[in-house]
């Protein structure tokens, strides 16, 4: 089960990075949509703790017996991560700075390039202003043959949990609350978001008897996921409700064979999640400068015709980059033989 590919999660990966999208151009095109606008798509940020369930899940799938059973080397690790992350979040580092240079432009560009501005305390780079979740999901990446250690066995695991949500609370409350810290995005923090990689972590442990149980039990885990999701809404978003909603969304999608999760396009764009979750703000801009995201008096069509524009130019330059970038990649390597 170690090397097993769980499809469906790219399902889950694609429609994540298109919602975050969404809401980021309703929100800096300003957009008036109404109830579903101020609902539900102004929400959709919130699906970055999903991305962390779910980056956490997937790397134990892929490095957790790896790291444990030491069959791997820290050199080995560390160097798919960075070549994984770093090309496209450089490249589109570089195209920001080069379209707005200066000193403190030069200085973000720096620790972009470095990966490790996640360990920064507060660092709010605007340079790619949503990267800093590339940042905190390499903070997770240096310490995860820790994390290895505290999910050894699931009573480990279970506390390990417990009391990461005891600091989120703490951070909440205290730490990063507006009295120390005003400006602080606390997203980007490992400590304020260790509960979601722990809530994958323990996804990873129960994996087998969870897809068990979803081969008898999809359509009463289905209704689980919705009601879940109707949950958090009704009650609001808050670390309780996200947690039992996102983790729901990712045991669902162990499930084999699942139509909505599980086909070519969602293979494909899910493939290319990261991507459009990095580089969509950017061609959002450049519509907005040659004034193509108010084409109709009508916000909603504005808006849908922004949002369908902005997918295809990024799914468009991510895909060719990444080609690209293979087709390199595969040539250094004939070299080398």
């Amino acid at each position: 089960m170690e090397n097993k590919r769980y499809n469906g999660l790219d399902g889950v990966r694609a429609l994540s990075a298109i919602g975050v999208a969404m809401m980021h151009i309703m929100l800096c095109g300003e957009y008036n949509l109404g109830f579903i606008g101020d609902k539900f798509i102004a929400n959709l940020g919130e699906l970055v703790y999903l991305f962390m369930i779910i980056s956490a899940f997937s790397l134990c799938c892929g490095y957790y017996e790896k790291i444990m059973g030491k069959k791997i080397t820290p050199t080995e690790f560390y160097g798919k991560r960075i070549k994984k992350i770093l090309p496209f979040f450089a490249l589109l580092s570089v195209l920001d700075f080069v379209s707005s240079p200066g000193k403190t432009a030069a200085m973000e560009l720096f620790a972009n390039l470095t990966l490790c501005f996640g360990f920064l305390p507060n660092a709010n780079i605007s340079l790619i202003g949503v990267g800093w979740f590339i940042g905190l999901v390499f903070v997770f990446y240096i310490t995860f043959p820790f994390y290895c250690m505290l999910i050894e066995n699931k009573r480990r695991a279970w506390l390990s949990f417990a009391l990461s949500i005891v600091f989120n609370l703490l951070c909440s409350y205290y730490f990063f609350d507006s009295a120390h810290m005003p400006t602080f995005d606390y997203r980007s923090n490992i400590v304020y978001a260790a509960p979601y990689f722990f809530a994958g972590g323990l996804i990873y442990l129960y994996r087998d008897t969870l897809s068990s149980l979803l081969n008898r039990l999809k359509y009463v885990v289905l209704l689980l996921v919705i009601g879940s999701v109707v949950l958090m809404y009704v009650c609001g978003i808050s670390l309780w409700t996200l947690l039992l909603a996102f983790s729901l969304i990712v045991i669902y999608a162990l499930r084999e064979k699942s139509p909505l999760l599980e086909n070519k396009i969602t293979a494909f764009l899910g493939g290319l999640s990261m991507e459009i979750y990095l580089s969509h703000m950017i061609f959002f801009r450049i519509l907005q400068k040659i004034k193509l995201t108010n084409l109709f008096s009508n916000d909603i069509l504005s808006y849908v015709l922004t949002v369908i524009i902005t997918l295809v130019l990024v799914v468009a330059f991510a895909y060719s980059f990444n080609k690209i970038f293979s087709i390199i990649k595969s040539k250094k390597l004939c070299q080398k033989n």
